[in-house]
């Protein structure tokens, strides 16, 4: 392979990661426990948290904040997940090189 076809190949896969990139941090993440739902961006950022307060009592702080924990802990997995499943073909191609 020439020099000039792998330079070629990294500018395709260098647009292939931004582009792939841009799309992840438009999206919205959202997670829920039973009273909870957490909203977060692509960008590692917590845009809203919903409470059932139909279903909250008031002796009910700790468990209400225990659900928050869950919820907003579930959206960054579920958008770490989707990083993963984007990026994770790139760390295989290079993980040999580094």
């Amino acid at each position: 392979m020439n020099m000039q076809n792998l330079m070629m190949q990294a500018k395709k896969m260098k647009k292939d990661i931004e582009n792939a990139q841009n799309e992840l941090e438009s999206k919205v993440y959202e997670g829920k426990s039973q009273l909870v739902t957490a909203t977060v961006s692509g960008k590692n950022k917590l845009i809203s948290i919903k409470i059932d307060m139909d279903e909250v009592g008031n002796d009910d702080k700790e468990l209400l904040e225990d659900m928050i924990l869950v919820a907003v802990n579930s959206a960054i997995d579920k958008m770490e997940e989707d990083k993963e499943a984007k990026f994770g073909k790139y760390g295989q191609m290079f993980n040999g090189l580094m």
